[in-house]
């Protein structure tokens, strides 16, 4: 549907009732047995992360590129391999947390049909 029809039955309905309709505690009754959401655990998140990194630096430990990135990093002096290492390091916590914001859960539902003053 468009905008154009929202509008109209928006219109009728408002022509059509006064107010809202009492439901006599069904609300209530509906909310009693609605099981609450599980809430969910952690420990996976920080096992993926612990997991990731071990073999994350498991597979670079023998690069020379990586070996020498950590030592201008320690030593303090900026060599290309540093920056390439920081930036790509950078790059991946991004998109990271883009991923993150992108499949985070709303809390409440999304209704583009009706409005606050409807429910």
């Amino acid at each position: 549907m468009n905008s154009q029809h929202d509008n109209d039955i928006d219109a009728l309905l408002r022509q059509s009732f006064d107010g809202p309709t009492p439901d006599a505690g069904f609300s209530d009754r509906v909310m009693q047995h609605v099981l609450p959401r599980r809430r969910r655990s952690v420990w996976p998140l920080v096992a993926g992360i612990l997991v990731g990194t071990v073999l994350c630096s498991l597979s670079l430990n023998n690069s020379p590129l990586w070996h020498a990135a950590w030592h201008g990093l320690l030593v303090g002096e900026w060599s290309s391999s540093t920056i390439i290492m920081l930036s790509t390091m950078t790059g991946m916590s991004l998109l990271a947390l883009g991923w993150t914001l992108a499949e985070a859960d709303d809390d409440e539902p999304r209704s583009p049909t009706l409005s606050r003053e409807w429910r």
